[in-house]
């Protein structure tokens, strides 16, 4: 675990550090440095102070040594695409976890504490677009208000209920949702309507991310919801500016009135900041006077965090190619029978001479063939029913709750036809992987996966696997949605021995059904002897030469 940083007052007039064991030690710092300085200072004091200064920040505009990228976003990719209905990520998101499977790091949790309208959420978004990655989840403390009874209700409506007071937020989901985002996994956030003062009865989902950023005014109010966060900021803004930003909000965006804003500032907003908010300041990392306008702080955070995610960084894809091989096929595997008519298919769809329209059509025929195969594999239990002549029929029927396809894009789509023909109603979710170029490692692109799926069995859909890589990726999504590992399928055409023993060894429960599994895989990560890529010779697309045979749903 990094040494947490010493607590740092980032206003530009009065920089100090204050280490744990040491009192604070205060360094003016010249004036042309403050931005509403209307006039420079002398110029003789302007060198030799501008020279003190570099020491502990760079000068705008200077060059600085390259840092180090924590994932492929370049500045000219915006990392979100936005719609009208959700959010897109269009930068992938690295390896959360090791070879074995299990998380090796949790994500970083930034803490921003302060008064209402402070500017907290301000700060926050300027975080995220300085950090640069993508991955980076903003929870709001706000969405964490307690369910009100009909009394409370009331009183909200009239202005007479506190919320500004510990007791309205409910620390305990707070803390369960944290704790999971922290791990990775996917949460339900409830949606909070201030204009009604009650909970939506729809509720959003978000995924685990490498930044999670909480803001909320009782953020460092809670000691266990403390220990989540490895990152403390107070944004200490000036009270009368926070009544002004809250008077403007709440008329504009709330429907409140004038009166009613002021009667619940005075009675209950400025008491509980005095009481319960301002002195949490002093269990901050870092304290940002003027919130948004300092600038020096954000610089400041965002180097830190930086640090801190290239000290998360895996290699995964490595580690699989040494790990845990020349071991015998596991009992998890399982291999379509191969009969003449089974290797007489994989002879056409192997062959770089056959044609687009007879590749397709024999692979269909596989695929067909193996989700049969993939089925008998579904818990059954006996079921007895009456046929058209009166008599008894002691049968087997599927004892689970649903069925669920995912593909991996964008060769797994190409297996949805066949398990929509023979599964009546399957619901089908996809996800979208791909290999970073520079670091060869897969990133997580794009998921979208149906609700409650936690209580399906899953049949996860990939025509190659060679290093295992992307496969471990998509199993790990699903268990971070908490599908049980025992009601993953792993279906896909073609198997590299690497690939099977890297899933199996990290999920040793995930059932792996395939058609046939080939020894070899040569240094770009092809499966020798092969079939080629899948995506390309189904699609009729031509790969580049340096791309591997991993997965098609490493390229797009």
């Amino acid at each position: 675990t990094a040494t947490p940083p010493a607590r740092v007052c980032c206003d530009p007039r009065h920089l100090w550090r204050e280490p744990s064991s040491a009192p604070p030690i205060y360094v003016k710092v010249p004036e042309y440095l403050d931005e509403k300085s209307p006039e420079p200072c002398a110029s003789a004091r302007s060198n030799s102070s501008a020279r003190s200064l570099e020491r502990l920040y760079p000068a705008v505009g200077s060059a600085k040594p390259p840092r180090k990228r924590t994932t492929s976003q370049c500045k000219s990719e915006p990392p979100l695409l936005r719609t009208s209905k959700r959010t897109i990520y269009t930068a992938g998101r690295p390896p959360w976890y090791n070879e074995h499977g299990t998380q090796s790091k949790e994500a970083f949790v930034i803490g921003l504490g302060g008064g209402s309208a402070s500017g907290k959420t301000t700060v926050a978004t300027m975080i995220i677009e300085a950090l640069d990655v993508p991955w980076v989840v903003l929870l709001s403390m706000d969405s964490f208000y307690k369910v009100l009874t009909k009394q409370q209700q009331e009183q909200a409506a009239s202005n007479d209920f506190n919320f500004d007071h510990p007791d309205a937020f409910d620390f305990d989901l707070i803390i369960a949702t944290l704790k999971k985002l922290k791990q990775g996994k996917s949460v339900k956030i409830p949606i909070y309507d201030f204009t009604t003062h009650s909970r939506k009865k729809e509720w959003k989902t978000l995924y685990g991310a490498n930044v999670i950023i909480f803001e909320g005014i009782m953020a460092f109010a809670d000691k266990e919801l403390l220990k989540l966060l490895d990152l403390k900021i107070f944004v200490d803004t000036d009270s009368d500016i926070r009544l002004v930003r809250r008077l403007r909000r709440d008329i504009s965006e709330r429907g409140r009135d004038i009166e009613g804003v002021i009667k619940q500032y005075n009675k209950f907003v400025k008491p509980a900041f005095d009481q319960y908010i301002q002195p949490t300041m002093r269990l901050a990392d870092i304290v940002v006077p003027r919130g948004s306008g300092n600038r020096v702080a954000i610089e400041l955070i965002v180097q830190h965090v930086h640090s801190q995610l290239e000290e998360r960084e895996l290699s995964v894809r490595a580690a699989l190619a040494s790990a845990h091989q020349c071991h015998p096929l596991p009992q998890t595997l399982s291999v379509l029978k191969s009969t003449p008519q089974v290797r007489g298919m994989h002879t056409i769809i192997r062959n770089k001479e056959t044609s687009r329209d007879e590749f397709i059509f024999y692979s269909k025929r596989l695929m067909r063939l193996l989700i049969e195969h993939a089925l008998s594999f579904l818990p059954f239990q006996s079921c007895t029913v009456q046929t058209p002549q009166g008599q008894d029929y002691e049968g087997r029927t599927y004892s689970g709750k649903q069925i669920t396809g995912v593909s991996i894009l964008r060769a797994g789509e190409t297996m949805e036809p066949a398990l929509r023909a023979v599964c009546k109603d399957v619901r089908i979710g996809t996800i979208l992987i791909q290999t970073n170029c520079n670091t060869g490692e897969p990133e997580l692109h794009y998921l979208r996966l149906p609700k409650d799926i936690s209580e399906d069995h899953v049949i996860l859909m990939d025509c190659t696997v060679s290093t295992g890589a992307a496969a471990m990726m998509a199993v790990r999504v699903l268990l971070d949605h908490d599908v049980p590992e025992d009601k993953i399928f792993l279906l896909s055409l073609l198997m590299a021995e690497m690939g099977v023993h890297s899933v199996a060894y990290a999920f040793p429960r995930v059932k792996i059904i395939t058609t046939a599994v080939d020894k070899k895989v040569n240094d770009l990560f092809r499966i020798i002897p092969g079939i080629g890529n899948f995506g390309d010779r189904y699609f009729g697309t031509d790969a580049p030469p340096d791309w591997s045979d991993e997965e098609d749903a490493l390229s797009t």
